[in-house]
């Protein structure tokens, strides 16, 4: 599992709780037969740039729904969210170029304001990934909402491709688990670099032959103009919009198709629109290093000294994986549960013990780190964030690196990160290779004329999408749309965490109050 833009609960509170269970809205995992494989002619979505004025008008069914908003369903093994919570399904085309065609739903949760007199409307969520599920982490995150919640309805979703909105499945459990056992992601050999890309090459074929009608289906944009129409279906004559993370890449894009429509927008942990596959995995190479220099000198050890332990560590676990029980923790393991603690400084006391545990042996924590990133349960059971998440990343993301490339990005990114540069640069060419649907373009767009402001928040120590991103899309968005402001901390996301971001964003979500470009908390 690669290091990818996402947001966990793990990021989101800051803390990590012992033997969780996944976070994902959609089935546990494929542990059935696939369905037949089908072929699946690679293709775009025809809507991916073409201006909303250009495309065919919406049909009355989709634009006159009602919701039926009723009490939600538990997820298997486990509670529904509060009595206060209800869902709902909103009905949206699979291609914006022929609305009158093929259709899925787009599961919704709502919590009504407590203030009906000083209602403001709906506030919608996107939790980042690409494959949160927002259905599920809303309410998981309710009290952090609390005062937004007294004047917004609070909306979450599961965009398309995702969890109970038609959600992707590409591989079983079992396949998952052997590929996370035996697939090293920083291959040295002829044989590992083989077993890598057939490992990538493996996976897209599974959501080809299970999801294949809808993988050219699953960008960005088109979540963006599910996202008007739900607009439109709530009642709300703009767009308020709350997203964090890969959920900043979808707003940007929001705000760039409708840009008359932008309401009271907020990007936290900022998505560079700038940058291409290669940029964004040398921007969380430089990242990911950068909070673990901040990281090492907290607990008082030199940054050299300290990089190379953890290098020394993984070296060491690349020629001889630790036993865990019947499992092994892994290099590519250990790098996964090292970098999840770095997305909350919070976390990072479990970091000093687990890294004390595995150089005296011992790889269970790490394990379980890992376990949490990758959404496997005590049971060994997977979400499949992952792989909705891949899908909705390939159908944006027209790079294809090849093995020669990667291969010859390693150098460079060994440079800016003796611990993350290897697992970053494999992971360009393994992540979309051989993927069954072309993706939409380069990079994202964001330039949104004539929109009204929208903050833009970025963190100085956040390792997964770091500060200069927030800068990037403050820029592309355009002057007196984007409003920069800067939270001096760590971690991925400020919202909840820094008292000073906080304020300004009720300020702005709440009473309309734009902060001044650059303000710092």
């Amino acid at each position: 599992m690669s290091i990818r833009v996402r947001m966990t609960v793990l990021a989101a509170t800051g803390v990590l709780v012992a033997g969780c269970t996944s976070t994902e809205g959609g089935a546990p995992g494929a542990t059935s037969a696939p369905p037949s494989a089908g072929d699946v002619k690679p293709s775009v979505t025809a809507t991916a740039t073409t201006p909303a004025a250009a495309l065919p008008p919406l049909p009355g069914p989709l634009t006159g729904q009602r919701p039926a908003w009723k009490r939600c369903p538990a997820p298997e093994g486990g509670q529904g969210p509060g009595a206060r919570w209800r869902c709902a399904t909103v009905t949206v085309p699979v291609d914006y170029a022929k609305p009158e065609g093929a259709t899925l739903p787009v599961a919704l949760i709502r919590k009504e304001a407590t203030d009906e007199r000083g209602r403001i409307g709906s506030l919608l969520f996107n939790f980042g990934g690409p494959g949160a599920s927002g259905v599920v982490m809303l309410p998981q995150l309710e009290e952090e909402y609390r005062k937004l919640g007294e004047r917004y309805d609070l909306v979450g979703f599961d965009p398309r491709g995702v969890g109970r909105s038609a959600g992707v499945v590409c591989r079983s459990d079992a396949e998952q688990a052997a590929a996370e056992a035996t697939v090293d992601a920083t291959p040295d050999s002829a044989a590992e670099e083989a077993a890598f890309l057939k490992d990538g090459a493996d996976f897209g074929a599974g959501c080809a032959r299970r999801s294949g009608a809808l993988l050219a289906h699953t960008t960005t944009s088109a979540t963006a103009r599910d996202l008007d129409l739900v607009r439109q279906v709530l009642g709300d004559a703009k767009l308020h919009y709350f997203g964090v993370s890969y959920g900043t890449q979808l707003g940007g894009t929001y705000a760039h198709l409708f840009p008359s429509h932008v309401g009271r927008l907020v990007l936290d942990a900022v998505v560079d629109p700038t940058a291409d596959t290669v940029g964004h995995a040398r921007h969380q190479t430089i990242g990911f290093q950068r909070a673990l220099d901040s990281y090492l000198k907290s607990t008082g050890q030199d940054r050299k000294a300290g990089t190379e332990r953890i290098s020394r560590l993984l070296r060491k676990l690349d020629r001889q994986p630790l036993a865990v029980g019947e499992r092994r923790l892994t290099e590519s393991l250990a790098l996964t549960g090292i970098a999840v603690t770095l997305y909350g400084q919070a976390n990072w006391p479990l970091l000093t013990d687990a890294l004390a545990e595995a150089e005296q042996g011992r790889g269970g924590a790490l394990l379980q780190l890992a376990d949490y990133y990758n959404d496997r349960d005590e049971q060994g059971r997977y979400s499949t964030q992952s792989h909705s998440q891949r899908a909705i990343s390939c159908a944006d993301s027209s790079a294809r690196p090849t093995a020669a490339q990667a291969r010859a990005l390693v150098p460079e990114f060994r440079e800016l990160s003796p611990v993350f540069g290897a697992f970053l640069a494999w992971d360009t060419a393994g992540w979309c290779a051989d993927w069954p649907v072309r993706g939409e373009r380069a990079t994202p767009e964001a330039s949104a004329p004539g929109a009204a402001p929208v903050l833009v928040v970025g963190t100085t120590g956040d390792p997964a999408t770091p500060y200069e991103g927030a800068e990037k899309m403050a820029k592309e968005l355009g002057e007196g749309v984007g409003v920069l402001v800067t939270n001096k901390g760590e971690g991925h996301g400020a919202y909840g965490t820094s008292r000073c971001v906080t304020r300004t964003v009720d300020a702005y979500l709440l009473d309309g109050k734009v902060p001044a470009y650059g303000t710092t908390c």
